[in-house]
């Protein structure tokens, strides 16, 4: 049978194809791994298993020839996986109140503006809160001036024991001076805390709207 010069191509083909595909079915040679690792006193192990103290440690994968073809990173501790999450929840915190501010002010005059309106609300509610406080102050020394009439604050010997609803009174008086005197701190100290959290966005705003930030 004559095989013409196409016949004969196709047929070298199909037969390189077949020693291809017997190439692949036969076994590959698999070539054998090593570990090296340093113990707590620091010295350098070589083994074909890591043993299970060791997978703490940083390790390297040795080829049949010594050479490290991979690098096996240290078994993290709890508390370092902790302080990751945590470093990832802050730049996420971070990023979203980047956002915040690009879109929210065009300057660093509305976040001057914003900050005083705050403040300005905050200094109304001290005041308020003071105002309150004198006028506690004018009544607790009412009920202390009356309380004076009786025992056990009177040196009379005739006086009698103090009513039951005086004390009460000046009992409510007394917590109530407390209270708002704690509110007045606490709002201070927010006010105190307003003025810091601003002056950190207007810092933060300049560095975004820096050349340098924007260029990047």
């Amino acid at each position: 049978m004559k095989i013409t010069g196409q016949g004969l191509a196709l047929s070298m083909l199909l037969a390189a194809w077949g020693l291809a595909s017997a190439a692949d079915r036969r076994p590959q040679s698999s070539e054998s791994s090593s570990y090296r690792w340093v113990d707590e006193q620091g010295v350098t192990h070589y083994g074909d298993r890591v043993p299970p103290e060791a997978t703490r440690k940083q390790r390297d994968v040795l080829n049949s020839q010594g050479v490290v073809v991979r690098h096996l990173e240290a078994e993290k501790t709890p508390k370092q996986l902790a302080d990751e999450e945590r470093q990832r929840t802050e730049l996420a915190r971070q990023q979203q109140h980047d956002q915040f501010l690009l879109t929210t002010y065009v300057s660093v005059q509305d976040i001057e503006a914003l900050r005083d309106l705050r403040l300005e609300q905050l200094q109304s509610q001290i005041r308020g809160a003071e105002l309150y406080i004198e006028s506690l102050g004018a009544r607790l020394g009412m009920l202390q001036e009356r309380a004076r009439n009786f025992l056990p604050y009177s040196e009379r010997p005739e006086a009698r024991r103090m009513p039951d609803d005086l004390a009460e009174e000046l009992v409510r008086a007394l917590n109530e001076v407390r209270s708002q005197r704690q509110t007045l701190e606490a709002k201070r100290g927010e006010q105190t805390a307003l003025r810091a959290q601003f002056q950190s966005d207007i810092d933060r705003y300049r560095e975004l709207k820096s050349p340098r930030a924007i260029m990047r």
